[in-house]
């Protein structure tokens, strides 16, 4: 059953037409009408006017230029798209949200405070998400001083697993982490037009350049969620690295003592509480990303469920066919009285 509930139009701005296009097509009528007179008079006395005009029939005359009134009227309510009702509630987006991953892949990521590593254990559980993912597309941003758009948003998810898989520390040449440069990163190739931009960060939060929560900000200005996803733990690790001869060694600072990296989560929290989205932590299993998994649900059911209730159903047909039978009415009625019957 049809319901006006929520009536309003999605294309405001087309009313004017349905306002002022009648009134100025009625002047043009009126004007048109005095000049038609005029000519006439010029043609011919007002004698014989009675007998030049007896087949005209000046009702019928007038019927047409009101059918062409409501005609332009509806032609402007449907330009600006009525909706009312509701949209019945389907299940949630079949494709899913896009989402794209920021991964950090600087030294700090080869800490062994979890197994084997903070960098692998990341990588496994994006691949695991990936699997499990039903619908959307999913990017891949890595970065560490520097950051590369290591695959763009797709469905195809063995491209992505691909791309996953040949990140390592060498994929960015240049030294350091900078996350807020990640972040800006992430959301180029993104829809812009999308309402929901949604962007995963995994890292152990030691943003060096201290420029992420700063981008954060400026992100959540244009619509961009982001998650944040701790790799590590507080206690930390030393950093394990392969020198130029092939041996194993530890990082140490410009003093020669041994640099121990810890988790940031107090960064990992400033950052996503700027944008609307979450702080977790990744866990042994992965489990953080699946908290991810069910907040993206969460906030996309919440949205599209207001979506649908706010935007109704589209009705503008319903004024457009109205104009298209006023048009073939107008045209199929002549302006010449019927002849009487003998």
């Amino acid at each position: 059953m049809m319901t006006f509930t929520h009536l309003h139009f999605a294309e405001p701005r087309w009313l004017w037409l349905a306002v002022f296009g009648p009134l100025l097509l009625l002047l043009l009528q009126r004007y048109s009408a005095r000049a038609r007179q005029a000519q006439l008079a010029r043609v011919a006395s007002a004698h014989f006017l009675g007998e030049l005009t007896r087949s005209h029939s000046p009702v019928r005359r007038v019927v047409k230029e009101i059918i062409l009134l409501f005609v332009v009227a509806a032609m402007g309510l449907a330009l600006a798209r009525p909706q009312w009702g509701e949209h019945p509630l389907v299940e949630q987006q079949l494709a899913g949200e896009d989402i794209m991953f920021v991964l950090d892949c600087s030294k700090s990521m080869w800490s062994t405070d979890v197994a084997p590593n903070r960098f692998e254990r990341a990588r496994l559980a994006l691949l695991d998400f990936v699997r499990h993912r039903c619908g959307g597309r999913v990017g891949l941003v890595a970065f560490s001083g520097g950051a590369f758009l290591q695959c763009p948003l797709t469905f195809d998810y063995g491209v992505f697993a691909d791309a996953l898989m040949d990140v390592d520390d060498q994929t960015i040449s240049v030294p350091g982490t900078d996350i807020g440069l990640a972040l800006a990163e992430s959301v180029k190739t993104m829809d812009q037009n999308s309402r929901h931009k949604v962007v995963v960060l995994l890292t152990d939060g030691e943003d060096l350049e201290r420029g992420g929560v700063d981008t954060a900000v400026k992100l959540a200005k244009a619509g961009v969620v982001i998650y944040t996803i701790g790799v590590g733990t507080p206690a930390g690790s030393e950093i394990p690295v392969v020198n130029a001869q092939g041996q194993g060694e530890l990082v140490r600072d410009k003093d020669g003592a041994v640099v121990r990296s810890r988790l940031d989560e107090t960064t990992l929290r400033d950052i996503a509480r700027a944008t609307g989205g979450n702080y977790f932590p990744l866990g042994p299993l992965g489990e953080g990303l699946a908290r991810v998994r069910i907040a993206v649900n969460e906030m996309t059911a919440r949205s599209d469920a207001a979506h649908a209730n706010k935007l109704g159903v589209d009705r503008f047909h319903f004024p457009l066919a109205l104009a298209l039978t006023g048009l073939v009415v107008e045209s199929l009625l002549t302006t010449r009285r019927r002849k009487a019957k003998l």
